[in-house]
């Protein structure tokens, strides 16, 4: 009896202590996930008939000491650009067609530091930071060498760029002291060309040259009224749509013209 009274009392305290083991596992884990924190104010973009781009702002805590960088980035899509080149030696032609895989239409990246100054190339292309990284995560065909792949991926850059789709800076991530934390805030601009869709904003705490900690917000954009009306129409009954557009362009066209009968007409 007393040695069962000593195996029971075994397995209570084992027990005991694996409880306790498990509680403390629970309350380091918690304390980990809440280190790092995000909110993109602003996280429900309308697309309206007066829409012309937006703002976004994302703030939140860190441990003090830590690097920042912050992606929004749209998911993975495809592109496809007309390549163009000298025909004959004179003329400037379409000579074939680029296709562009595992492409962001929405790219863009800010940070405390230079991105090279505060995280390996190794960490960089894991989580796809930076124009570097994202050179090798997209896919480009045709390309015969990597001097032409790079050549393609500067180019293709340069177009989102002038369509404010893609952008990369630093020292634009505002911090401060908050008790014993870092407390960050950036305003970025959202540009009218995004699409509609769903949006991953991604706060990154770097230290020693690595990622420790993410964190993660959505922002989401939306069509609404006339324009969510006007698109459905376009994809789902292009006939009608195309009626419309003529009569509108004839509307116009007559407006016009009302506008220089009024005005005595052209000299």
């Amino acid at each position: 009896m007393k040695k069962l009274r000593k195996i029971i009392l075994a397995i209570f305290s084992l027990l005991t202590l694996f409880g306790i083991f498990l509680l403390g596992l629970f309350i380091f884990t918690a304390d980990a996930s809440a280190d790092l924190t995000v909110k993109a104010n602003h996280d429900h973009i309308k697309i309206d008939f007066f829409y012309h781009g937006s703002t976004v702002s994302v703030k939140g805590e860190a441990d003090p000491g830590t690097d920042l960088v912050i992606k929004i980035a749209s998911p993975d899509g495809h592109d496809i650009l007309k390549q163009k080149g000298k025909v004959g030696g004179l003329l400037w032609m379409n000579t074939g067609t680029l296709e562009f895989g595992k492409t962001p239409n929405l790219y863009s990246i800010n940070s405390t530091k230079r991105i090279e100054d505060i995280l390996s190339a190794e960490e960089a292309e894991k989580y796809v930071i930076g124009y570097p990284a994202l050179s090798r995560h997209i896919e480009i065909t045709p390309s015969s060498s990597e001097d032409e792949r790079s050549k393609w991926f500067n180019e293709f850059v340069k177009y989102k760029e002038a369509s404010n789709l893609y952008a990369s800076s630093n020292g634009l991530i505002t911090t401060s002291e908050k008790g014993d934390r870092q407390a960050y805030y950036i305003l970025t601009a959202w540009p009218y060309q995004a699409p509609p869709g769903d949006y991953l904003v991604t706060v990154y705490a770097v230290k020693d040259k690595k990622v420790i900690e993410k964190a993660e917000a959505s922002v989401n954009v939306e069509q609404i009224g006339i324009i969510k009306a006007l698109a459905g129409m376009a994809k789902n009954n292009a006939a009608s749509y195309g009626i419309l557009s003529i009569i509108a362009a004839l509307a116009a066209g007559f407006g016009v013209s009302l506008v220089f009968r009024k005005g005595g007409g052209a000299h």
